[in-house]
């Protein structure tokens, strides 16, 4: 199954870009996984164990790190396309 999460990532501190860059940076490392950056949130879409892991996986630091708000939207309702495939 496949699902897409809108993210957006809001540190807050003063110089907020740099963590937001790095973070998606992050998500990228996954090939498995489609990502398109926007103004206000990124969208992630993939097969569910693997967007749900890098997801996981990549919040918890900064969330220790920074004081920081993440807002997620998941769906497996959407017509998202990805170059991986579910069995």
């Amino acid at each position: 199954m496949n699902i897409s999460i809108e993210i957006s990532y809001y540190p807050l501190i003063d110089g907020f870009e740099k963590p937001v860059d790095t973070f998606i940076e992050k998500l990228a490392e996954n090939k498995n996984i489609i990502i398109e950056s926007g103004t206000m949130s990124t969208l992630l879409t993939g097969p569910y164990e693997e967007v749900m892991e890098i997801i996981n996986k990549q919040m918890k630091p900064y969330l220790e790190k920074y004081p920081s708000v993440f807002t997620l939207k998941i769906s497996s309702a959407c017509n998202c396309k990805s170059e991986s495939t579910d069995s």
